[in-house]
């Protein structure tokens, strides 16, 4: 088509767990093109659902590896018919869902290195894997080894020290060590273990690509100061691992020039760079274009919180990973799984199901509520551990009821000022250039984005994060292709389109808030430290 011709571009992929996606991202940062595969709609032989297999535990989670090799292959081909401009492509990169394991037979190597261009890759492929299903996020069939891998380190907040996170069932390393304890032989066969991400990477490749800091970090493996593999992980979680993860890198690190394979079947230039792939959240930071001392605020079913760090403090609840685009810092991750659905209840309970009317009751009454604070927990909440709603008045007697504006401003400031004191306790600190980014359904109200900037005393901008792991790997595509460690992320993608203002602290909000942040914190532990009562 005449719109792709020589437009030089960078490639950004998304190894999801629904679809494979990619965009092209021109120089002057325009999105041109997109196009996706869905796997349960165009490979439906493979027989997921959500693009997963459900296993009759119910805690065990795969997805079949051939599937993710043929929606690339599917991909490149519609890309080919629809006239896409191969030999445009400088670089690309790309994203894959976090914590899945792909595990790569003795000889796959040799595989990969002598693709022929006469087939797909799925043909060449097909017997190059130890584990034909393999484990991703949803899986939480490992409990065993986690507290195996937590008591090898002496403890839980030891190995959240040393990983950025205490141990989770689909952190990588324990489903490695169920693998090895649970199929010894498959294990042993196994000549490299790939993340998605650097498995997506090492098909572009011809060869096995690195794991990047990044999303080697939500392994519960990698020494996050040192971006190093922890010695002590390793071996609790089984033998020759090292040899079979191979050494980590820099997640802005060119991994190598693209297979000879692409160059002679679409037309790739031969002087194509691959970017180190990275998870799907580090690349949607990147997307987001987060930067020092910024904090991103995802408001969906449940709501989760991006942050910049650049002196973490690993907890027990929250992820820090290494930063994707600068390797000198951090990011932390926060989910909290009482989001939208807790304020539908309430609005409709509340503000007789209006949206209008909540917002009403949030114009309607005062910044710090009078001295009420409420909790809100429709399900046990992971951030804190607490179930239930738990309303409090101005003397911090506990109460049963509110009057319904009243209730619509507790649950919203209660919201951010758990997400407020949780950031910090993983070392966040607001700064003079702080920067809030909200996205997802309720950015779309201007009454609860101003509590937002309100409780936070910074600004809120509202940004499209539709495609925000794929444009944020062609951001770091450029990145890479620029210098990476060198060169400023925020100097690469500058000319990006800019967030929009929505929110702006309100006059003495910081007076309200110092005040009552530390209140809040203190009822909080208080309701932890109470039996966890049934839901009112």
């Amino acid at each position: 088509m005449a719109e792709h011709a020589l437009r030089r571009c960078c490639l950004g992929w998304d190894f999801s767990t629904q679809q494979v996606k990619v965009v092209a991202v021109d120089a002057e940062l325009n999105v041109f093109y997109e196009e996706s595969v869905h796997f349960d709609r165009d490979l439906p032989e493979f027989g997921t659902q959500g693009g997963v297999h459900v296993h009759k535990d119910g805690l065990t989670v795969t997805s079949p590896v051939l599937m993710w090799v043929q929606a690339l292959d599917i991909i490149l081909e519609k890309m080919k018919a629809s006239g896409f401009d191969f030999s445009q492509v400088l670089a690309l990169s790309g994203a894959g869902q976090q914590h899945g394991s792909i595990y790569w037979k003795t000889g796959a190597q040799q595989a990969l290195t002598s693709l022929s261009p006469d087939l797909p890759l799925h043909q060449q492929l097909q017997d190059c894997f130890s584990i034909s299903d393999c484990p991703v996020w949803m899986d939480s069939s490992t409990t065993a080894q986690c507290r195996q891998l937590e008591a090898a380190v002496g403890g839980a907040q030891a190995l959240s020290c040393l990983t950025g996170s205490r141990a989770y069932e689909r952190f990588t390393g324990n489903q490695i060590a169920k693998i090895y304890q649970q199929n010894p032989e498959a294990y042993s066969h196994t000549e490299r273990i790939s993340l998605v991400s650097s498995f997506a990477a090492s098909l572009f490749l011809g060869s096995y690509s690195p794991i990047d800091y990044s999303d080697g970090s939500g392994m519960n493996l990698l020494q996050i100061q040192d971006k190093v593999w922890s010695q002590t992980c390793l071996g609790a979680c089984a033998p020759h691992l090292e040899e079979k993860l191979g050494p980590p890198v820099p997640s802005c690190s060119v991994v190598g020039a693209i297979s000879s394979y692409y160059i002679q079947r679409y037309g790739f230039p031969p002087g194509c760079k691959v970017v180190a792939f990275t998870g799907d959240n580090p690349a949607s930071l990147a997307g987001m274009r987060l930067e020092e001392g910024d904090i991103a605020v995802s408001l969906g079913t449940s709501d989760t919180l991006f942050l910049w760090l650049q002196e973490p403090m690993p907890a027990l609840e929250g992820h820090i990973f290494c930063n994707p685009v600068d390797s000198q810092h951090y990011m932390a991750l926060l989910c909290f799984k009482n989001g939208s659905l807790m304020r539908e209840k309430i609005r409709d309970k509340s503000a007789s199901r209006s949206w209008s009317k909540f917002s009403k009751a949030l114009q309607s009454t005062e910044m710090g509520n009078g001295g009420n604070l409420g909790f809100y927990f429709d399900v046990m909440e992971i951030t804190p551990e607490i179930i239930g709603c738990h309303r409090f008045n101005a003397e911090n007697h506990k109460v049963a009821a509110f009057p319904g504006d009243v209730e619509v401003r507790a649950l919203i400031e209660g919201q951010f000022m758990a997400k407020r004191i949780h950031a910090e306790g993983l070392g966040y600190r607001i700064m003079s250039k702080t920067k809030i980014l909200a996205t997802g359904g309720a950015s779309h109200n201007r009454d609860i984005l101003q509590v937002l900037a309100d409780v936070f005393g910074a600004p809120v901008y509202v940004i499209d994060t539709a495609n925000s792991a794929c444009v944020g790997s062609a951001y770091r595509a450029f990145h890479g292709l620029a210098g990476g460690r060198d060169v400023p992320f925020s100097e690469v993608v500058k000319l990006a389109p800019n967030p929009r203002l929505a929110a702006t602290p309100s006059l003495g909000a910081s007076q309200v808030y110092e005040a009552l942040l530390p209140q809040y914190a203190k009822l909080e532990q208080r309701i932890l430290s109470q039996t966890r009562g049934p839901l009112e």
